[in-house]
């Protein structure tokens, strides 16, 4: 724990942003870090519950040994702290910028609505450990001979890739696209996490012994029975990219598309790819232009503030949920996580937001998206007569979720010797994370569905402890 009245005597904190203003004018990250002497004073106030939720399976899917970093960080010993927290989490600077913080809901001192700032003092401990030099490659002193494929490098692929380096296996990591990253890369924008974490971490597993090819789509361009030849096991970690199906009329009108490839395309251009030209084919576009975002979760907000910075003329979003409270019932919720209302840093730069609203039909002239046909819905989530409206709209994005992972690859040669489950998504247990092919495994989005960076990293490196066991006899890789 931090000081034992540290909890009466502090108040929470908490990281502030550029004013949307400024911020709107860039992609960079625009959180001001708090400085070293309030984070300390902040893990000052992590308490002695005797029940720390915060790092149970209801806070942390990764398990972070968040009371013990905190008492770390406030005596001083940041290095002790980082060491802590990579035993636990491979890329703490990831999370603690794009982890929507479970372990805060679970914390204890938010039965009061003040709980630790963890995610802060989280971030703060790995940009630390980056600038003073301790994070450094950690290469494996005897190889086992054993060559692994790992296929996606997005969190759940890096992090068994890396585990199983460190373990002494030689690791290959396949990647559809020309940078690593996955989703990480090509899905959040920058303003919430730059590339530049990326990179680090890239450069440090190639130190480990990791290689990685890109421009490999498996299934396409390589085959699985190529790389099942090539290696003793092969680890799918390929996310879940297949968009959810609206049922929405006019979903074909020029002007309407799923939010992920604008993500990915407005990635790609602060990148420095290659992308479509302003106004060629194939070019999306949100300056001056009337917004719409159907969907009310994070990628949503990604594709609010993404049209912000493009220069858009509005943006609305649209929610088919009903307004959330303000506060939550701590009796009946806690320590889980709760539905209230939230704002995000996006939403917050000037998004109208409609709630309880159906999206019943795009509209157009000529081809061309024109506006929304929507509808005030009653508790079932039906429309309600009488209250049809429509928005304007020169653009309009589809942000409801993903159904499991991209068909026509490595699905369609592996077919049915490949079980999948209800969901589409690729059948494996979570204790040896086998699937129905032989030496071939499974983990990440691509085997629970579309989830959190939290449980990516978890599953990727549970994988690693079992084709260590597999390949091995035994492992002392932490699960």
């Amino acid at each position: 724990m931090g000081k034992v009245t540290g909890f009466l005597e502090i108040d929470r904190q908490e990281q502030r942003y550029q004013p949307a203003s400024d911020r709107v004018r860039h992609f960079r990250e625009f959180v001001l870090p708090l400085p070293q002497p309030e984070v300390q004073r902040q893990a000052a106030r992590c308490m002695d519950c005797g029940v720390p939720y915060c790092h149970g399976p209801t806070g942390c899917p990764v398990h972070n040994q968040i009371p013990d970093w905190n008492d770390l960080v406030y005596g001083g010993d940041w290095e002790e702290a980082s060491r802590n927290l990579h035993t636990t989490n491979n890329f703490p600077e990831f999370t603690g910028r794009i982890c929507p913080a479970p372990c805060e809901e679970a914390c204890t001192l938010n039965i009061e609505d003040i709980p630790v700032t963890i995610k802060t003092i989280e971030q703060a401990i790995a940009d630390k450990a980056w600038a003073s030099g301790w994070i450094k490659p950690q290469p494996a002193e005897v190889k086992t001979g054993k060559k692994v494929a790992v296929i996606g490098s997005g969190p759940a692929g890096l992090a068994a890739a890396q585990q199983l380096a460190r373990a002494g296996h030689d690791v290959h990591v396949y990647e559809r696209e020309p940078k690593a990253g996955g989703l990480l890369r090509y899905g959040i924008p920058d303003f919430k996490m730059e590339k530049h974490h990326i990179l680090r971490r890239v450069t440090q597993m190639e130190a480990e012994g990791v290689t990685f090819h890109y421009g490999v789509n498996v299934g396409v361009t390589h085959t699985m029975q190529e790389l099942s030849d090539g290696h003793d096991a092969v680890l799918l970690a390929c996310g879940a990219e297949r968009p959810r199906d609206p049922g929405i009329g006019g979903i074909d009108l020029f002007g309407v598309h799923y939010a992920m490839p604008y993500l990915v395309q407005s990635n790609r251009r602060v990148g420095g790819e290659t992308v479509p030209e302003p106004g060629a084919s194939g070019d999306i576009w949100s300056g001056g232009k009337h917004v719409v975002v159907v969907g009310g979760g994070d990628t949503a907000s990604d594709c609010v503030g993404t049209s912000f910075r493009q220069g858009a003329l509005s943006v609305t979003q649209l929610d088919i949920r009903p307004v959330p409270p303000k506060h939550e019932d701590k009796g009946l919720v806690w320590p889980y996580w709760p539905t209230k209302f939230r704002t995000s840093s996006s939403q917050a730069e000037g998004a109208e937001r409609e709630f309880q609203a159906a999206t019943l039909e795009f509209v157009g002239e000529e081809g061309r998206l024109t506006g929304v046909r929507c509808a005030r819905v009653d508790d079932k989530r039906q429309p309600i007569e009488g209250s049809e409206f429509i928005l304007q709209a020169d653009l309009a994005f589809i942000a409801i979720g993903f159904a499991g992972p991209g068909e026509g690859t490595y699905l369609a040669e592996l077919g049915d010797a490949l079980q999948r489950d209800r969901r589409t998504n690729v059948a494996a247990d979570e204790k040896d994370y086998r699937t129905s092919v032989d030496k071939v495994f499974a983990a990440g989005d691509v085997r629970r569905g579309q989830s959190l960076i939290v449980w990516a990293i978890r599953e990727g490196r549970q994988a690693a402890h079992a084709i260590d066991t597999y390949l091995m006899g035994s492992s002392l890789l932490p699960r």
